[in-house]
């Protein structure tokens, strides 16, 4: 099965990893931008990074058959700053009009607090001028009042819900993100996001429709093979070829698609290793 991994962080994995992905059927990913490990104290530290997610990432996919595009953005976890968010902000509009950059995230909440507002909003608006896809990520803790906090927010600025990605539901939430027009986003992720079998359980009571289902990976205990653990356990507890398929591919790919730059290549030979020029 070619399996679209729609929301992962590579700068923080291994040549392996790509190599492992590809060998499981993952054909293309994208990329969205976070946070590092530590808050950055320079706009052009962030301009730098999604030089690299947006060039670099993308030679090294494709020297192991992966197709890698990216999202670019100020993170909410960096948000508390607005001094340097307004700098980010100012800059940014050469990286999305980058020909990798099929989006603009992750944005949204973290602490649910009015600087972090202040950024969502802000980038949503620029979004909207240029008619992007937004990828919006929910807070880790108390994600009911972020969801609301989000969607209050999208319907002031009077965003297309159908260009939002909304990722990171849970049990607690998912019924109430698809009574929006977002799409809707289970991220597979060890201890702090959903299992498989969650997963599982969700696609039960709720369905697929306008459901992705990502990865997430990065630096912490997470796992860039987790859309193969979903497609195995859902064939195993019952779910038609069809589900599955619209929850690792079709549906990420209908949401990319509203972008023109999302052009996957999914037969992309990978390299002798010998052949990589630094």
């Amino acid at each position: 099965m070619v399996i679209i991994e729609p929301h992962i962080h590579m700068f923080s994995r291994t040549t392996d990893d790509y190599r492992n992905m590809h060998a499981a059927g993952i054909r293309a990913c994208v990329e969205p931008s976070f946070w590092l490990g530590q808050n950055r104290r320079y706009a052009g530290t962030f301009f730098d990074y999604f030089k690299l997610i947006l060039e670099f990432e993308t030679t090294r996919a494709r020297r192991f058959g992966i197709d890698h595009y990216a999202a670019v953005s100020c993170n909410p976890k960096e948000a508390e700053d607005r001094k340097l968010v307004d700098e980010v902000l100012a800059g940014l509009d050469e990286y999305l009009d980058h020909p990798r950059c099929v989006a603009l995230g992750e944005i949204g909440f973290n602490n649910i607090t009015d600087n972090e507002e202040y950024a969502f909003r802000r980038q949503l608006e620029m979004a909207a001028e240029r008619e992007m896809l937004v990828i919006v990520h929910l807070p880790h803790f108390n994600k009911p009042k972020g969801i609301e906090r989000t969607m209050k927010v999208v319907r002031e600025v009077g965003f297309d819900e159908s260009r939002i990605y909304l990722d990171h539901n849970t049990e607690d939430t998912v019924a109430q993100a698809m009574e929006t027009g977002c799409w809707v986003g289970l991220t597979v992720y060890p201890i702090s996001k959903l299992t498989p079998q969650r997963v599982s359980e969700v696609i039960r009571s709720h369905g697929s429709r306008r459901v992705i289902v990502s990865g997430s990976a990065d630096w912490g205990v997470s796992d860039p093979l987790s859309l193969v653990k979903v497609v195995d356990f859902l064939q195993k507890d019952g779910h038609d070829e069809e589900t599955i398929h619209n929850l690792v591919y079709a549906n990420a790919n209908r949401f990319y698609s509203g972008s023109d730059r999302w052009q996957p290549e999914l037969d992309i030979e990978p390299m002798d290793p010998r052949e990589f020029q630094r």
